[in-house]
């Protein structure tokens, strides 16, 4: 199973699913945090493997879960954990989301 259906099945999907660095990235979640009836989700987001530019979205309640559009900093890899109001999180059983970013 490739990553994106993988994370698209722990209701994550971000567009485009390869980014280039300075592109907008969408992010659409509807996985655990909201299966458990979080009213209000962050999106962690951090580049490369210490986690670069680290910073928290608040992302907005839709109808198909939770949606925030960030801007790729830099072009190494992207890395995605969501939390809740309550500091619950959803970091893919402690693996993080990663997104290669596109050259």
């Amino acid at each position: 199973m490739f990553i994106n259906e993988r994370y698209k099945a722990n209701g994550l999907v971000i567009s485009p699913f390869a980014p280039h660095a300075q592109d907008s990235v969408k992010v659409l979640y509807n996985g655990l945090l909201l299966q458990n009836g979080a009213n209000e989700v962050w999106v962690h987001v951090g580049f490369g493997e210490k986690w670069d530019k680290a910073h928290d979205y608040k992302m907005e309640k839709t109808d198909n879960g939770f949606e925030v559009n960030f801007m790729v900093q830099y072009s190494d890899t992207l890395n995605i954990a969501f939390r809740d109001s309550a500091s619950n999180w959803d970091n893919n059983s402690g693996d993080n989301y990663s997104f290669g970013i596109a050259h």
